[in-house]
């Protein structure tokens, strides 16, 4: 069976039915015959820490851990919507936390696997914020505030991105050619699989006289979306509500 790759559910209680599809298509037979299932950053609208005591960080866990328990192994990489997200959730729910950047090999080839943020640095202003919030001392900080606190500041940080998207060209907030090729280069592989920009396509092109690929996944905001990869093929499809 496939490995499957799913990134951007933006998973929040505005949307329950995106959760309700997300749960089916977790508990159903692809999923839990497939060899591996990815996650490659953003399952939810805003992680305000480990000790979230909402109901759906706890649908969430059930949904991954059997998934995990059922014998195939979830994988689960931190976006810019849930990076705060640590080792204690990932044990409640049976993930195996990847860095941002680590390359698996997928049937004989090897493919390095982002969320996609770190490759838009066109948006000088993102890759700002985006450095700063990744810094130890300031998750840090932010994780020792009262969790009533941190949820108000989830809720700015949610508005200002907004705010920052209505007013930033579409362009600028896409992968930068050079910074795909370089983080190819630095990897040493020719596929690259990646989410944050909600663009999913399959994009072939050449690399230093290889061909190379690089696969965009889907969002879940109005479908889900997922790509399958196996040792003879790699396709996107949507997965209707």
């Amino acid at each position: 069976m496939p490995s499957l790759f799913i990134a951007d559910l933006h998973l929040d209680d505005s949307r329950p039915q995106i959760t309700d599809l997300f749960e089916r298509y977790l508990a159903g037979d692809e999923v839990r015959q497939a060899d591996a299932l990815y996650v490659l950053g953003d399952l939810v609208e805003a992680w305000v820490g480990d000790d979230d005591d909402a109901e759906l960080p706890a649908r969430i866990a059930r949904a991954t851990r059997a998934v995990r328990e059922s014998g195939v192994p979830v994988y689960f990489m931190p976006g810019n919507r849930d990076f705060l997200l640590g080792q204690d959730y990932a044990d409640r729910a049976g993930l195996t936390l990847l860095e941002d950047g680590v390359v698996h090999d997928l049937y004989g080839r090897p493919a390095l696997l982002m969320h996609g943020d770190a490759l838009c640095t066109d948006d000088v202003a993102y890759q700002a914020v985006r450095r700063q919030v990744r810094m130890p001392d300031w998750k840090a900080n932010i994780l020792a505030m009262p969790l009533e606190a941190r949820r108000a500041f989830a809720a700015k940080a949610r508005a200002d991105s907004r705010a920052h998207t209505g007013i930033t060209m579409e362009s600028i907030m896409d992968v930068n050619a050079d910074a795909v090729a370089r983080a190819m280069r630095g990897a040493g592989v020719t596929r690259l699989i990646h989410g944050h920009t909600h663009r999913p396509a399959i994009h072939d092109f050449p690399l230093d006289g290889q061909d190379a690929q690089r696969i965009v996944l889907g969002d879940w905001y109005e479908q889900g979306s997922v790509l399958r990869v196996a040792p003879d093929r790699a396709e996107l499809s949507g997965l209707p509500l």
